[in-house]
């Protein structure tokens, strides 16, 4: 998997990706941060502030990497559900899960059709570099990939608007021309503002945000979504 290119032509058949939850199914940490709470909104509460304080680093411009952010998270919900505290080696084992992620049974047939019909595709993370290698490689759909990038780079978090300007150009497309796959409403509502296509896969327990503008494409797996994109045809709409 290449590093980020700079490149004067411009390519109009990138797409973009969502790591978690869009390719990897995450049930193995939730089922993890519910035994070690003892508490079935122990994930939940956990992920939802990882993404609340990866956004205040954004606007605050005090920025941490995804993992720090993460480990602090586990202490603010072990706070929030009045559990126990976790030692540090607890959490490590769990953050650690983070690698370990299967992918979701739907996506080496959606990354396949979509890499057979020409399309460049790229990994886009709030986690670090060397954490999406791992998580790729782990799930082993790292040879679809031509390129993995990371937010840690320009050291903001999705949903910035720059974060996907960057990453687009990076690809070598602009923006305009580039599609963000994404099974998050945040996600989705970040890359249309931000002038990039988007198709939403309704994972179990994901919607869109209802003041966002409508993705391009959505279905209910990867390979639904990506015939949408190869076939360049929208869902239809009531």
């Amino acid at each position: 998997m290449q590093q980020p290119r700079s490149t004067s032509t411009s390519n109009s058949k990138v797409i973009l990706f969502d790591v978690n939850e869009t390719l990897l199914d995450m049930s193995k940490l939730k089922n993890a941060l519910i035994k070690a709470f003892n508490n079935k909104a122990a994930f939940q509460q956990w992920f939802g502030l990882l993404l609340q304080y990866s956004l205040v680093d954004t606007v605050t411009n005090h920025y941490h990497d995804f993992r720090t952010i993460g480990d602090a998270a586990l202490d603010m919900t072990a706070a929030m559900l009045q559990e126990r505290t976790l030692k540090s080696a607890e959490k490590h084992k769990l953050l650690a899960l983070m690698t370990e992620l299967p992918a979701h049974k739907d996506v080496p047939d959606g990354l396949k059709m979509l890499a057979k019909a020409g399309y460049s595709l790229v990994a886009l993370t709030n986690s670090t570099r060397s954490v999406l290698d791992e998580q790729l490689r782990y799930a082993d759909i790292i040879h679809y990939f031509e390129q993995g990038l990371s937010v840690d780079d320009q050291r903001r978090y999705k949903p910035q608007l720059d974060v996907y300007h960057t990453a687009a150009r990076q690809a070598g497309a602009e923006p305009a021309s580039a599609i963000l796959v994404a099974a998050h409403g945040w996600d989705i509502a970040g890359a249309l503002h931000a002038g990039l296509a988007a198709g939403f896969i309704a994972r179990k327990g994901q919607t869109l945000y209802p003041l966002a503008p409508s993705p391009t494409y959505q279905g209910k797996t990867l390979p639904e979504v990506a015939k949408q994109i190869i076939d360049k045809k929208a869902p239809q709409r009531p």
